[in-house]
């Protein structure tokens, strides 16, 4: 099977280790793995700061560069959540609606990828620690993403998982509501860092960098004892005792 990768930007720029471990995990699993060096942002940036056709041109590309009738994985669900979901908006009534259509059938999440499409929940990962999992909003309702991410870490031979209270709020991010409305995103994190913390969990895991890079500011600026890991991240631990 071959699988077409698409990166973030936020992990291009900021967690490229993120993508290389996810390839990794794909490619233990039997996938050929493609990265087209042309691909840039998804455009979920420009349509959300109300730049619908500025948002339009990135999509248009995204289109292009992704086309065929290949999978396309990525490590995050607000990407892909945001081309289910909105690219449809953006392109009804162009000559790119079935090119929308088909692409929705191919972009998946990581995990949900590796549960749903090619049926792997064990990758042979140990990590000897105790977690707690962050439903991301796009994953949880975007992406419609629960169960699959916790069949992955429930296979991770000495890992502990354990529910946080108000498992599925906002961890406060949202992108550019982070930067409008500081206070209230820096409450909520403080929330959602505390419920983690009170579980005794060593780590917060998620799918999404954008909520997890949010999260670790906070951590970091409170000096508290917790650290935040993608499940890509976490997948590649312990292939090699």
């Amino acid at each position: 099977m071959t699988v077409q990768i698409f990166v973030p930007c936020f992990i291009d720029q900021l967690y490229p280790q993120t993508a290389f471990n996810m390839v990794a995990v794909l490619e233990k699993a039997g996938c050929d793995v493609s990265y087209n060096r042309n691909q840039t942002c998804c455009g979920q940036p420009a349509f959300n700061a109300g730049f619908r056709d500025e948002a339009r041109e990135v999509c248009t590309k995204f289109l292009k560069d992704f086309s065929g009738s290949d999978y396309i994985v990525a490590p995050s669900a607000s990407c892909v959540g945001f081309v289910r979901n909105y690219y449809a908006k953006l392109f009804d009534n162009s000559s790119q609606h079935n090119a929308v259509k088909d692409m929705q059938k191919r972009i998946f999440e990581f995990s949900e990828f590796m549960v749903n499409v090619i049926g792997i929940d064990n990758v042979g990962a140990r990590l000897d620690a105790k977690a707690t999992y962050h439903d991301s909003c796009a994953g949880l309702r975007e992406c419609k993403i629960k169960e699959e991410p916790r069949r992955l870490l429930q296979k991770v031979k000495g890992l502990e998982i354990v529910e946080m209270n108000d498992v599925e709020t906002c961890c406060g991010f949202g992108g550019s509501f982070a930067v409008k409305f500081e206070a209230i995103s820096i409450g909520m994190a403080d929330q959602k860092v505390n419920h983690a913390i009170a579980t005794g969990a060593e780590y917060i895991i998620s799918t999404d960098v954008s909520c997890l890079m949010h999260l670790d500011g906070y951590i970091k600026k409170k000096h508290l004892p917790i650290k935040t890991l993608h499940i890509a991240d976490l997948l590649v631990q312990g292939w090699n005792e």
